[in-house]
């Protein structure tokens, strides 16, 4: 496209004598109905030229086809110039995408900017569920393709480990735990926690009926509740750093780390830094003092510390609780001042669904008006809920989808679909462990990844292991199908070496010039180009903060890659220049899968 470009500035300068804008020239892929491979809209041109749009698109066109032989000819409908490109040039991308093993992708110089990116961000008191998986499978994704755009990355997480919430469930245990242990119990710790958090909120609920039995109100019964006061004050005593509360603190959140690291390692996500609310709390406390020193903030008559941004259009914030306790806000600006003291960061992106929109926009002006110069630059990436085709899950009353047990899920419905289908036959029971467990976790990845970010979702777990359709599954059975065929060949003694000028392996500077009189099919000529595309598509997909652009233009390949493989001979070919042709493009489109797929976080693999 960039090349084209420029070649349409040339000779709209060489037709009229005037220079133009590369935004002027709008460039698009011929529509299939349409013979051709690139499209230049004119109309935008038109006041250069001075003349109709077919005028126009004809000069242009005749002037390319003269003085460039990769362009071979064009046609002209309307304000619209096709062109066609001649297929050895598609022959030469070919043989340059061949010889990039890390096609599509750039590493980090040594001065590049560093991005870091927050994701997961769980609560000590319940396990990971449905909506974590999709916020961690977003920001690892999201690092991976920052990466693979020249970024420095540091993945993190901040995890909440204090607060009235974790006390509900230390509250509980200590109440009717019986000394119950993750050893004793064979649950998971996350697990153990996650279902004295639900204990708590059952008592807390009969509590209250009890009270508005006696005739008192909803809030007149919530603020008589023992059980409520009773966490309330282990907040405190937990905040003032009392000895007995901390053991037990800490050592439930031993057990809940033990429970989070399985699920991450499941999912396959990491982090290079972990932060702690326990830890940045008192740091975001100390922030808020300095402003309430300098004016910025103010306190109420009960000691309650607030931040007025009536002027900013938003409403009045709190940050610290009369008792003195700490707010999720106080603990965010903490965390973001550590962070900026820890690491030269150039962007910070925060990977939190979309019900924190408000969070964030007051953050970011908090910690402007607090004086910090990167408090306008946090980037808030928002995507919306996930839910299941029942509806909404609710963590208090134990309706969550976890995420443990879908992972298990996924990879049984994958093992049980394999079997029933026939894909794993001959397979060893090791070995089908092992492909059953990349493909349930791809569909479960892929699923999730395909729907742009922003919009809310619904997750089915039966449509996404379909071997067919816009699946996780459907691309590895593609990727393992071209693997076969390059094993094949190998098999039949196909020689794996490379067309003139085409390298299976490290650039050969002194391989001879590719024949250029190879005659491609349209379709062959499509795969090309939408592998050409890949390099932008890692762009977009981080300008864009969407994984989708990338698990969709993949689907799109496949889709494309599966016709060529139904309508055209392979192994079979007679003509060996065409063969070779074929074996490279098929190994080059298993390469730029593989590695799209990577950036997902999602395996592929060699054989299904």
């Amino acid at each position: 496209m960039m090349n084209i470009q420029e070649l349409i500035q040339k000779a709209i300068s060489d037709l009229y004598d005037q220079k133009v804008e590369t935004s002027q020239i709008q460039l698009q892929k011929t529509k299939k109905e349409f013979k051709g491979h690139i499209t230049l809209v004119v109309f935008p041109l038109l006041k250069i030229s001075r003349k109709n749009p077919e005028q126009t698109a004809q000069e242009i066109g005749n002037h390319l086809t003269g003085k460039e032989s990769f362009i071979s000819g064009f046609n002209v409908i309307k304000g619209f110039l096709n062109l066609t490109i001649a297929p050895a040039y598609w022959i030469g991308l070919l043989n340059e995408i061949n010889e990039t093993p890390e096609y599509g992708t750039k590493k980090a110089g040594e001065n590049a900017p560093l991005v870091m990116i927050e994701y997961s961000s769980p609560n000590t008191n319940k396990p990971l569920h449905l909506g974590h998986i999709r916020n961690n499978l977003l920001g690892y994704s999201l690092s991976e393709i920052m990466k693979a755009n020249g970024y420095k990355v540091v993945k993190t997480n901040i995890v909440n480990d204090r607060g009235i919430h974790i006390c509900k469930s230390m509250l509980a245990w200590q109440k009717w735990g019986n000394g119950e242990t993750p050893e004793s119990s064979g649950k998971k710790g996350d697990h153990l926690i996650g279902d004295y958090y639900v204990k708590f909120d059952k008592e807390y609920k009969k509590e209250l009926s009890e009270l508005q039995s006696t005739g008192l109100s909803q809030k007149e019964a919530e603020e008589k509740s023992v059980l409520m006061a009773e966490a309330r004050e282990m907040l405190r005593q937990w905040e003032a750093g009392d000895l007995e509360t901390i053991a037990l603190w800490e050592m439930m959140n031993t057990w809940v780390y033990a429970g989070f690291d399985e699920t991450y390692k499941a999912l396959g996500v990491d982090f290079d830094k972990i932060y702690y609310e326990s830890q940045t709390y008192t740091e975001g406390k100390r922030e808020v003092e300095r402003g309430l020193q300098k004016g910025i903030f103010y306190r109420k008559e009960d000691g309650s510390v607030w931040a007025d941004l009536t002027v900013d259009g938003l409403d009045e914030k709190l940050l610290l609780r009369a008792d003195g306790t700490s707010v999720y806000m106080t603990q965010d600006i903490g965390t973001a001042k550590l962070r900026f003291d820890d690491y030269p960061i150039d962007k910070m992106i925060y990977v939190v669904g979309n019900e924190q929109n408000y969070h964030f926009q007051v953050l970011s002006i908090l910690l402007d008006k607090l004086g910090f110069e990167f408090g306008k630059g946090l980037v808030h990436f928002s995507y919306g809920m996930v839910e299941l085709p029942e509806g909404k899950m609710k963590s208090r009353e134990g309706t969550v989808v976890d995420a443990d047990d879908l992972i298990e899920e996924m990879i049984n419905t994958a093992k049980e679909t394999s079997k029933e289908l026939g894909k794993l036959d001959g397979c060893s029971e090791e070995e089908t462990d092992k492909i059953t467990r990349i493909i349930g976790s791809g569909a479960l990845k892929y699923f999730i990844l395909k729907v742009d970010p922003r919009k809310n979702m619904v997750f089915n777990p039966k449509e996404s292991i379909d071997f067919n359709g816009n699946t996780g599954s459907f691309i590895q059975y593609t990727y393992a199908r071209i693997q076969s065929v390059l094993r094949k060949s190998k098999e039949m003694t196909v020689s794996q070496q490379p067309m003139p000028g085409i390298s299976s392996a490290e650039p050969d500077s002194e391989a001879p010039a590719l024949q250029t009189q190879t005659i491609l099919s349209e379709k062959e000529e499509t795969l090309i180009q939408l592998l050409s595309d890949f390099p932008s598509i890692v762009k977009e997909a981080a300008e864009n903060f969407s994984p989708a652009v990338i698990a969709n233009y993949i689907y799109d390949l496949v889709k494309e890659y599966n016709q060529f493989y139904h309508d055209f001979s392979i192994l079979r070919e007679e003509n060996e220049e065409l063969k070779k042709f074929r074996l490279v493009l098929s190994q080059n489109v298993g390469k730029v899968i593989k590695t799209g797929f990577g950036l997902l976080g999602i395996d592929v693999p060699e054989r299904m």
